[in-house]
């Protein structure tokens, strides 16, 4: 077989190429407790990351998948932390419902505030964004200093998400701010181990939104 004569052109439309490689994912994962709604959310990430340790690590609150397609469906907000999973994530099937991807972390206003506070620019960008968005689904896969500072807000009933996307990626305080995500009642998605990052909450948000589009919860 020549590659690049016999493999090539058989696979050059982009919907086939994600065809097989769901199909692939299929038959490798093995076992897994995940249920249908989960499994989509679990497969996209696998196949945005070619991981399936990342995949199978996956911890979804019982009522994470509807939260987040009902808060897609109402239109709600969604909020990342940082400006590459803005641009990640597929904005054309959350257009049909008004649903803006949101970012704070660049703004002027949010980075003199953490310069005077002497603290990350993540903590001020949810601060903020708890402030102007009612509900809403935060996705945070880089900073856990943003993740933690969300989960403070709820604690004080400063802010109410309606789906937590804490999927943050690194060595410093990644594990520990997980366990804390864990043991609140709002919806989330999360895992215990350091993987996550910007490719893998966005994977979550585009998986989420073709549920929201495909119909209503059941």
């Amino acid at each position: 077989m020549d590659f690049l004569t016999d493999f090539v052109p058989t696979t050059i439309k982009p919907q086939e190429i994600e065809n097989k490689s769901f199909s692939i994912i299929d038959q490798e994962i093995g076992e897994h407790p995940f249920d249908e709604k989960q499994y989509k959310i679990v497969q996209r990430i696998i196949h945005a990351t070619a991981d399936f340790n990342l995949g199978k690590s996956l911890i979804f609150h019982p009522d994470a998948i509807s939260a987040g397609i009902l808060a897609i469906q109402a239109g709600k907000n969604i909020i990342t932390d940082v400006k590459m999973i803005q641009a990640g994530i597929n904005k054309s099937r959350l257009e049909k419902y008004g649903v803006e991807v949101l970012n704070y972390i660049s703004d002027e206003d949010v980075s003199e505030e953490a310069k005077r506070q002497q603290v990350t620019r993540s903590i001020i960008a949810m601060r903020k964004a708890v402030k102007l968005n009612e509900g809403g689904i935060y996705v945070i896969g880089n900073a856990p200093t943003a993740l933690l500072e969300l989960i403070r807000l709820i604690k004080l009933g400063e802010a109410k998400p309606d789906l937590i996307i804490g999927l943050p990626v690194g060595f410093v305080s990644v594990a520990e701010t997980k366990e804390e995500l864990l043991k609140i009642t709002t919806p989330y998605i999360t895992n215990r181990i350091r993987k996550g990052g910007s490719p893998v909450v966005a994977a979550a948000v585009n998986a989420l939104a073709i549920l929201a589009v495909n119909g209503p919860v059941k």
